[in-house]
């Protein structure tokens, strides 16, 4: 493990953080469009995207830990954003409004499968995430000023 291991790992969930929190706002900031996608000919709501994470793997210096037989179990390389994907299980909101342009025949608008209350939870929990890791950063930013007074 090298010096800057732990502010890479860091780095790595701030970006990670900050990329689930784009995510959530562009999900709030789509909250009533009734026209996002055109499949087929009709237009689709706006679906709801989720962010998926997952420890770091695959790298080159934990590949060679393994083959020298110095791989630790549960030394992480950080956090990685695998994808982003729609969230097609949760049906889009049906709102009576038979005034709106994309109303059906019965006057019922598909609205987007966003709920404000779990995407504010998500955000919060975002937030919260991205403010430790701000913490752990600072702590080993001075860490390592200390260290380094130490020779003087």
């Amino acid at each position: 493990m090298g010096i800057f291991h732990s502010l890479n790992i860091s780095s790595s969930a701030l970006t990670a953080q900050r990329l689930r929190m784009d995510v959530i706002s562009s999900n709030m900031a789509n909250i009533d469009s009734t026209r996002a996608k055109q499949v087929d000919g009709e237009w689709q709501p706006y679906r709801r995207k989720i962010v998926t994470l997952q420890p770091k793997e695959g790298q080159f210096a934990s590949f060679l830990q393994v083959a020298k037989g110095t791989h630790t179990h549960g030394s992480a390389n950080g956090v990685a954003v695998t994808r982003i994907k729609e969230d097609k299980e949760t049906p889009f909101k049906l709102v009576f409004d038979p005034s709106h342009p994309d109303a059906n025949e019965e006057g019922y608008v598909q609205m987007p499968n966003v709920d404000p209350l779990r995407e504010m939870i998500d955000l919060m929990s975002a937030t919260r995430s991205y403010e430790a890791n701000v913490t752990v950063l600072n702590a080993n930013k001075s860490m390592l000023m200390k260290a380094l007074e130490i020779g003087r």
